[in-house]
């Protein structure tokens, strides 16, 4: 099946395809005579579970890490995950250590969210100000090094923000 065909059947682009092979996700497929890619049912299979990673959290960072089991993960769905349980059996194909890091990387993001929402409920109300986390690990949000949308070339100026 060509990359087009292969793309919408798992809910991708053929962009989306090409990243996950240079991410080393997916192994390259086989080439046509003419060049072009051609992806098998067994690539289509692991290309449903990168895309149901994905949707469930994790990051394409998290899927390198577990690249060369995707495949085993595609041909036994029921091996999913692992227990996080202690003394559950033997973790399945992902590894609760994966799922485990991505579960605290949740948690540590909706602690900061929840911070901010009360921060910004607390001034809508005319409260004195606390001490809000700051977008994206201490940084501004917009800035230095940063595209805001406002173009590619360098931050948007915030209203009230002297940036």
């Amino acid at each position: 099946m060509r990359i087009g065909d292969a793309a919408a059947a798992v809910g991708a682009t053929p962009r989306a395809l090409r990243f996950y092979e240079q991410c080393g996700l997916l192994p390259p497929p086989r080439r046509t005579v003419s060049g072009q890619r051609d992806y098998s049912s067994d690539e289509l299979a692991v290309l449903r579970v990168i895309r149901q990673l994905l949707a469930l959290g994790l990051t394409v960072h998290d899927l390198h890490r577990i690249a060369d089991r995707l495949p085993r993960l595609a041909a036994s769905p029921a091996q999913n995950c692992g227990s996080t349980k202690f003394g559950a059996p033997a973790p399945g194909i992902v590894g609760s250590t994966v799922v485990e890091q991505r579960i605290a990387a949740l948690e540590a993001e909706i602690s900061r969210l929840t911070l901010l929402r009360d921060a910004l409920k607390a001034g809508l109300a005319g409260e004195p100000a606390v001490d809000a986390p700051r977008a994206h690990g201490g940084r501004d949000a917009v800035g230095p090094g940063r595209r805001g949308r406002a173009g590619a070339g360098g931050a948007r100026r915030i209203e009230g923000h002297a940036g």
